[in-house]
């Protein structure tokens, strides 16, 4: 009875409050982090090449795989975007970024299949197969391929964070906007909450699992 009559006298309203004061500010927070990191990055989103400055490197973060071994739509869109760059000119070379956790998953060798099946030559195309989120692709490029400029292609919802990932990691890099259709209104909540672990990893400056030798983007691309 005497643990019953402690319950009752909790305050049940004031708990409530308070669990709803911190959740709304972190929502307010969240939010307002999306808005800084759009802000930031958009004058270095381009929707068409003629006006996106020339760099040394085009990089396509990772998408998913179909089950039959070929590069989903929104995949394709990127690697498309990068096969545009480089026969225009803007790019030297193409950076493929994505998840080969495993023998059985493979992000990176089928985007190289379809840019050499688009006569993209296998001495510009670089593979990092290390690439399993956008922080470690971004870190990686600095590191491992030693990328002097680079062009992000990707998403509208993907390139903001994208870009501001790789600018606080003191990369000169801009974006191609890769939209070629409607894509699924979770990539966009999705990248809400991407924000804050972003934001974390800078702060405190996670390395990626892998970092391994240099392999330089403007070497010999057998290593």
């Amino acid at each position: 009875m005497e643990s019953l009559k402690f319950i009752q006298k909790i305050p049940i309203k004031k708990t409530l409050i308070v669990i709803l004061l911190i959740f709304v500010t972190l929502v307010t927070c969240t939010l307002l982090l999306s808005i800084i990191i759009s802000v930031k990055s958009n004058p270095f989103i381009f929707d068409n090449i003629s006006e996106i400055p020339s760099s040394q490197v085009g990089v396509i973060p990772g998408a998913a795989i179909l089950r039959s071994g070929k590069i989903s739509p929104v995949y394709r869109d990127r690697v498309d975007g990068a096969i545009a760059l480089y026969n225009a000119g803007k790019i030297e070379k193409i950076l493929v970024s994505g998840d080969n956790s495993s023998a059985n998953y493979n992000e990176v060798n089928p985007a190289q299949t379809y840019l050499l099946e688009n006569n993209i030559p296998l001495e510009d195309i670089f593979l990092d197969h290390a690439g399993f989120d956008t922080y470690s692709s971004m870190y990686r490029a600095r590191d491992i391929f030693l990328t002097d400029s680079i062009v992000i292609v990707s998403q509208s919802f993907h390139l903001p964070r994208s870009i501001f990932i790789a600018q606080s990691l003191n990369i000169n890099a801009v974006g191609l906007n890769a939209d070629n259709g409607n894509y699924k209104w979770q990539n966009y909540i999705r990248e809400i909450l991407a924000n804050n672990k972003a934001l974390l990893n800078l702060i405190f400056q996670r390395k990626p699992k892998y970092l391994g030798e240099e392999i330089p983007i403007t070497g010999d691309r057998s290593i």
